[in-house]
């Protein structure tokens, strides 16, 4: 799922490669990998896991991912400014929809630039095309189904500390998921943003390999890249809960611990 900026430089002319800049606009604007589209992943956060906000999420994505232009034939790398959030959301959502030719540049345009690699200023238009793809329920999960199963899954809350112990109120409750146990995302990276060796994120995620797990923080951002990295590493069962505290603190009837 990862591709590093070497590879990425020598493939910049593969017609069918679409490269996807997840920064906001004006970051973007002031310089980007040279072909890169601009798409601000932020804007379609989603907190309703109900059935039918399920349905409109997918509904949701579908668009967005027909607008991006992407077909069987092409391979998209999403980036952003380091391994972060906003790249993780992406490959995430293109592997819900069982895309397989899916990236996430190591290291983000920082790792770019580092190297001196080409930049450029102007903005690329998107290129439409019918996306089509087929849902894989097995990396998504809902509030209910957690409510459900709290005592049989591990629950990894990757936000910061002050927001899993109730001391940074994001939501109507503050707090965490009952029994939820918390990994700050960022562990998963280097000072220069990549990620760390797989060897040094087994000791972070020391878990046996079958356990069912679901991530979640805040709005399943950040979320998406601990996913990323459960899959790096082998582990078989990893869900993203969608609405992440966005909804489950705001549904005054779940359960919170402190």
């Amino acid at each position: 799922m990862l591709i590093s900026v070497d590879e990425l430089h020598s493939i910049l002319n593969d017609p069918n490669l679409i490269i996807v800049d997840t920064r906001s606009f004006k970051e973007y604007s002031e310089s980007h990998i040279p072909g890169a589209v601009h798409l601000d992943l932020f804007a379609f956060h989603w907190i309703d896991t109900t059935k039918q906000g399920i349905k409109n999420f997918n509904n949701q994505s579908k668009t967005l991912l027909s607008f991006l232009g992407v077909t069987p034939e092409t391979k998209v790398v999403f980036y952003d400014s380091v391994s972060g959030m906003l790249a993780a959301r992406g490959v995430w959502i293109m592997m819900y929809f069982s895309y397989q030719n899916i990236m996430m540049l190591n290291g983000g345009i920082t790792k770019w630039q580092k190297e001196d690699l080409p930049l450029e200023t102007k903005p690329n238009g998107f290129k439409p095309s019918e996306f089509s793809g087929k849902i894989n329920p097995e990396i998504i999960s809902g509030f209910e189904y957690i409510k459900d199963n709290l005592k049989n899954i591990k629950v990894l809350d990757v936000r910061s500390a002050g927001e899993y112990d109730g001391s940074l109120i994001r939501a109507a409750q503050s707090g965490h998921i009952p029994n939820s146990i918390n990994i700050d995302w960022n562990q998963n990276l280097r000072a220069d943003g990549t990620f760390k060796s797989d060897e040094e994120l087994s000791k972070i995620y020391d878990f046996p390999k079958d356990f069912e797990i679901i991530t979640y923080c805040q709005g399943a951002y950040r979320a998406a890249n601990t996913f990323l990295v459960l899959k790096k590493l082998g582990f078989k069962n990893v869900k993203v809960y969608l609405g992440s505290w966005g909804e489950w603190g705001n549904r005054l009837q779940l359960p919170v611990e402190n």
